[in-house]
């Protein structure tokens, strides 16, 4: 499924934009065209699922595990498409730089987007193009508007605390819904058509450039979601239609009390009984954006964290385990190369690794957390590593390099990183450019970089610090900040080491 090259971590918020957040406009294409320069032939991106600022704008909790965020489509490409004037987009307020205020974001763009979508709908050939796209894409999409109109119809309550006959979709109810809403359902249909377009476009560039796509698929969805309320037969739901049992991990490098992320867990004999149904519809969807398909939380799939709705922390839970070698085998009948990079991190036990041995499916080798004090056997040190693998300086839930290694790395740390190099006097720029190199030398298929590792950005670039709430998802590329240099540098590297 891989060969041997270079990838680049970049999600599509993080791009630069004179509209507060990155999207999928000319500045996405703009930076396909730059890994093509810089010999890099994959573009790793986070989740594209609708995300909300009440949630913590995080793409991996998010109302859909299907849909589209509205907040990456681009305002300019709307203009293209002569759906938006010059003139609306010169009123765009001025955005921070380097940061995303999604707030803002949302009610600039908000705005834009309804704008777009009433000169949209107001077209006979627009219109019908969008419900060619509706009727194409219906199993998902009419759950999905609904729910989102009525959320807001319901003040985001959550959906468990609707009326009863909203909570348990009686078809009566849904049709006075459908009614009532109409122009909201109309105007949810056209942004996820818009995204759809949009997205098609990127893509078709990045073949053309000869970008591998891959992307991310959360293992779990949110409890406020669309696919919760529409098929709560599938998920440890209570009478009242709320988790009466949730999904987390137990205390770890990031949390000594572990993580709670509160999502609910599947039945899985009620997945069973459909015959993994609703899974094969979900990779169905993420095949259809993307060439290669990272599952997050991989080992959750052998067996996950339960823990009891009622606990503040994610202390007292146990291990459950879950059908994931009968899963996979299910959805490899419609897609037999199983296009999947198993997200083998954190707690992996020998039932796991078998598992995805048995599956074939490569798994992931951070180096940041190489360097601990079991060498020479830690299995993420480049000596260990295997073809079959994915390595990376680190990923969006580790600090960067240079974040890494001024806050979190402490002076035995540094010094066996200096040993294993063979140098002994390097400050701390100079270790993480020789990681870099670590990464890229290593014999795993494929050697992923964050783009802030590629520019030698400290800690104020970090991603995500898990179990965090605020202030995640933030950080954005300057306009200018990658550029010709650096896509240089880094052919040459790829080049050293074969990764081109």
């Amino acid at each position: 499924m891989l060969q041997r090259g270079l990838g680049v971590l970049l999600h599509l918020t993080s791009l630069p934009s004179a509209h507060g957040v990155g999207d999928l406009g000319p500045e996405a294409h703009a930076f396909a065209s730059w890994l093509a320069e810089a010999g890099a032939g994959v573009w790793q991106m986070l989740p594209l699922a609708p995300t909300e600022p009440g949630r913590g704008n995080s793409p991996y909790n998010s109302s859909s595990t299907f849909a589209g965020n509205p907040l990456l489509i681009s305002p300019e490409l709307l203009a293209q498409d002569g759906l938006l004037t010059p003139e609306d987009l010169a009123a765009a307020p001025e955005f921070p730089a380097g940061r995303v205020d999604y707030e803002a974001a949302w009610r600039w763009r908000g705005e834009l987007l309804r704008r777009a979508g009433r000169r949209a709908l107001d077209q006979f050939s627009l219109r019908s193009e969008i419900e060619r796209f509706a009727r194409r894409e219906a199993a998902w999409l009419e759950d999905y508007c609904l729910f989102a109109c009525i959320a807001r119809d319901q003040g985001m309550r959550l959906w468990s605390q609707w009326p009863w006959e909203l909570r348990d979709r009686q078809p009566q109810a849904l049709d006075g819904a459908r009614e009532r809403l109409a122009r909201e359902l109309d105007q949810e249909r056209f942004q996820q058509w818009a995204f759809d377009c949009q997205w098609r476009g990127l893509r078709a560039r990045c073949q053309e450039l000869g970008v591998t796509l891959l992307g991310d698929m959360p293992i779990y969805v949110d409890q406020q979601s669309a696919d919760v309320w529409a098929h709560p037969e599938l998920f440890k739901l209570d009478g009242a239609k709320s988790p009466w049992v949730v999904a987390g991990v137990p205390p770890d490098y990031f949390s000594a009390t572990g993580q709670r992320w509160g999502n609910p867990v599947y039945d899985w004999e009620a997945h069973r009984r459909e015959g993994f149904a609703w899974w094969s519809r979900r990779l169905d969807r993420h095949l259809e954006l993307f060439d290669l398909v990272r599952v997050d939380h991989f080992r959750g799939l052998v067996a996950y964290w339960e823990i009891p709705a009622l606990e503040p922390t994610a202390i007292n839970g146990k291990w459950v385990p879950a059908p994931g070698l009968e899963l996979f085998k299910t959805l490899a009948r419609r897609h037999p190369a199983l296009p999947i990079v198993a997200e083998d991190l954190g707690l992996i036990d020998a039932e796991v690794r078998e598992v995805k041995r048995l599956l074939g499916l490569p798994g992931m080798a951070i180096l940041m957390f190489a360097f601990g004090e079991d060498n020479p056997a830690n299995p993420y040190l480049p000596h260990n590593h295997r073809p079959d693998l994915l390595a990376y300086t680190g990923t969006h839930d580790n600090n960067t390099l240079r974040g890494w290694l001024a806050q979190e790395a402490d002076p035995a740390t540094k010094d066996r990183i200096r040993r294993y190099l063979g140098r002994q006097r390097l400050d701390d720029a100079e270790l993480a450019q020789a990681m870099l190199r670590l990464v890229l030398a290593s014999v795993a298929d494929l050697a992923v970089l964050p783009v802030q590792d590629i520019l030698g950005l400290g800690a104020e670039a970090r991603m995500n610090t898990p179990s965090q709430r605020d202030g995640n998802w933030t950080w954005r590329l300057q306009p200018g900040q990658l550029g010709p240099d650096q896509a240089q540098a880094l052919w040459e590297m790829a080049g050293v080491y074969g990764r081109r």
